[in-house]
């Protein structure tokens, strides 16, 4: 296919197709698909090979949210049955986040509900990544706390942060539509205060939630002028008791697609497979490992996920391998600027912090950090997902007609979605 050949050949230098080639790619056809998968794994072997990231997250503060994220199952007057609890100690946190890096995490993410962090939020976390750092002393920390103010992101990073999460989640032409707590521009500005405090930034999106093609072009797009280090993508978790719990209009072929296109325009970034994976691709997962060179292992915030013993054993029955602990994930271009896996020292100056700061754009997490990981011999059982730095999954049908319309997806399947009962907050061993 001739658009495909030439994504591919822009993709290995580096340049980005123009919008209506990312269009073209949600547009073409179940029969298709494989060859698109084919073309977007050319350009994802080119700049991580056949490594995997595994990321692993600990939900610090469960619930009790009083932002309206119509996609989250922590909002305000949601009635979906989660775990509710107030802050995890900075010793209970870093056991959590033991069980992650035990099971072969490489970055831990640590998420808190809310707003944003108050000044003494900021002191219980700085204290929490000082914990987990000197237990493991190697792995990376991306914190997803929702919307800083000032000084807050220099503090995370003297502590020893490395990375912050906040995703832009969709268009900011339909932001006003998911939220109302909060503008697009908030999310903008959080992502510039963390990269000029020298965190590597870490913000992606969230299909499956009505929008349109445009609009997954439109906040992808947005994203490559944001240059984030990873772009989560996460696929949304209808979740019961939630403004969107009907929204199901994912098929595993429109996953494929979106992971397929976001790769074409963010070709050397790390793509995070994240929230809703599960739900949404099923059994055809092992694809898109072509496509993203990360994921979240184990449990996410609000919902299981897949047993992390099964998500090993699926990343090795298809031919990639975990990403070891001295390896940078990064191409050496990216990694040399300072990108997370590499020297860590993101705070741009002159003309790139013109032109990658804060009027570029804003991070998220519905499950946002992009990381959540391990297998675990005490809890090997199938999960389910539930939302990564505030993520949610997306829907999409799939096979460019209109098929692909918003409420026209898949079979819902709330049986997939299952409520987190392991893991942080409980007394049950986690998922990792």
């Amino acid at each position: 296919m001739e658009l495909l050949d030439r994504l591919v050949e822009k993709g290995l230098r580096r340049e980005p197709p123009t919008r209506d080639e990312a269009l073209a790619v949600l547009a073409t056809s179940d029969d298709d698909v494989l060859d698109v998968v084919a073309a977007a794994g050319r350009v994802r072997r080119q700049w991580f090979g056949r490594r995997v990231k595994l990321n692993y997250l600990v939900n610090l503060k469960s619930g009790l949210c009083p932002e309206d994220c119509s996609y989250c199952s922590q909002r305000l007057g949601s009635t979906a049955g989660i775990l509710k609890y107030t802050w995890l100690k900075p010793e209970e946190a870093s056991e959590a986040a033991a069980a992650g890096v035990a099971g072969g995490a490489k970055r831990v993410c640590l998420v808190a509900s809310g707003r944003g962090p108050t000044d003494r939020d900021v002191e219980r976390v700085s204290r929490t990544i000082e914990t987990i750092k000197e237990r493991n002393e190697d792995v990376e920390v991306c914190a997803c706390l929702g919307l800083l103010s000032d000084g807050q992101a220099e503090r995370l990073r003297a502590a020893g942060a490395d990375a912050y999460n906040h995703n832009l989640n969709t268009s900011e032409a339909t932001y006003a539509d998911i939220t109302t707590t909060h503008t697009y521009a908030d999310r903008v500005e959080t992502v510039g205060r963390a990269r000029t405090a020298g965190l590597s930034p870490c913000s992606g999106l969230i299909a499956g939630m009505g929008e349109t093609d445009e609009d997954l072009v439109d906040v992808v797009f947005a994203l490559r002028e944001l240059d984030p280090d990873s772009v989560p993508v996460n696929f949304l978790i209808p979740f019961e008791g939630t403004p969107l719990a009907k929204e199901w209009h994912l098929s595993p072929q429109r996953c494929l697609r979106i992971l397929a296109m976001v790769r074409f325009v963010c070709p050397d970034v790390e793509v995070r497979l994240a929230a809703g994976r599960e739900i949404h691709l099923r059994t055809l997962q092992p694809l898109a490992l072509h496509l993203a060179n990360s994921v979240f292992l184990g449990d996410y915030l609000t919902s299981e996920g897949q047993a992390g013993r099964a998500d090993l054993e699926m990343i090795a029955d298809a031919g990639f391998e975990v990403e070891g602990a001295g390896t940078t994930t990064l191409p050496p271009h990216r990694a040399a600027a300072g990108g997370c896996g590499g020297s860590h020292a993101h705070a741009p100056s002159g003309a790139d912090a013109a032109a990658t700061g804060e009027a570029a754009g804003g991070c998220g997490g519905a499950a946002g950090c992009g990381s959540v990981c391990g297998p675990s011999a005490e809890a090997d059982v199938t999960a389910d997902t539930g939302g990564t730095e505030r993520a949610g999954d997306a829907g999409g049908a799939g096979d460019g007609t209109e098929a692909d319309a918003p409420g026209a997806g898949s079979r819902p399947r709330p049986d997939l979605v299952a409520v987190r009962r392991r893991g942080a907050g409980t007394e049950v061993a986690p998922n990792a």
